[in-house]
């Protein structure tokens, strides 16, 4: 008997680098399903780039957005929860970051758009039409809007080195992690991760860990891949991904989850 829960990152997992779901993918994933297993996206996107998945590709269903914050229902359009950072948190969580990090600029996600401030030299084609300037980092904590994730931007710095500086920084006030964006940090609530979310969704359906099947490639997927019955990492993934993780598949390029899953279903 396969899994009866399908658990996949997107970008650099799911997705080719170039952001298209291949025809073998989209193949693999509706034998899957077919077969009674259910699929869930777990990713650190906001809703309305899986909105955007859906309208393209008619990916139904749940979704973990924003790293664990959100749990999306992608056919009706509608978060079912969340756990958003409060705004007094984020503040004392970028304070602390500015003095560990020198010349890091901050933006807000708040699941419809991202709120920057000046120093954030991040952007993203697909949220073209969701920013919005502020004057100031404070205006991003007066902005009574939900934080979903705190954004930390750095032009000089990798992510691993943001992240090692962060965590001792800020990991006591906040949940600190990377997607592989170039110099970019992303802060949750503390406690927010994918597998927590993913943990109470299960829990809701009846399903145990060891029911579940997840695939990965960065750092922000770790706890999913931890927590799940069987785990994979992707040929392209983040090296601590792929040292903590025994199964390997495919490159994403290579429709590294799509192998697996023919040979569970015998696509």
């Amino acid at each position: 008997m396969g899994p009866l829960l399908i658990a996949t990152d997107l970008d650099g997992t799911l997705l080719r680098n170039d952001g298209v779901l291949s025809e073998r993918t989209r193949r693999a994933l509706r034998q899957a399903t077919d077969a009674g297993a259910e699929v869930v996206l777990v990713t650190a996107r906001p809703p309305r780039f899986v909105d955007a998945l859906n309208a393209t590709h008619g990916l139904t269903g749940t979704a973990v957005c924003s790293n664990g914050a959100l749990e999306y229902d992608m056919g009706s359009r509608t978060v079912i929860t969340s756990r958003t950072l409060l705004a007094d948190s984020a503040r004392r969580a970028a304070d602390a970051l500015s003095k560990a990090v020198p010349n890091i600029g901050f933006a807000v996600e708040t699941g419809h758009k991202v709120m920057f401030a000046p120093g954030y030299g991040l952007r993203l084609p697909e949220d073209a039409d969701a920013e919005c300037a502020v004057s100031s980092v404070d205006d991003l904590w007066a902005a009574d809007v939900p934080i979903v994730k705190l954004l930390a931007w750095s032009g000089r710095l990798d992510a691993d080195t943001m992240l090692a500086a962060a965590e001792r920084a800020a990991g006591a006030m906040a949940q600190i992690t990377h997607s592989g964006g170039t110099g970019l940090l992303e802060i949750s609530a503390s406690g927010v991760t994918k597998a927590g979310t993913l943990s109470r969704l299960c829990g809701d359906r009846g399903i145990d860990a060891a029911e579940v099947i997840a695939f990965g490639d960065m750092p922000n997927d770790l706890s999913i891949l931890d927590w799940a019955g069987t785990s994979y990492a992707v040929a392209n993934a983040h090296p601590s991904v792929l040292s903590a993780v025994p199964r390997h598949t495919a490159s994403n390029e290579e429709d590294g989850v799509a192998v697996v899953l023919e040979q569970l279903f015998g696509v």
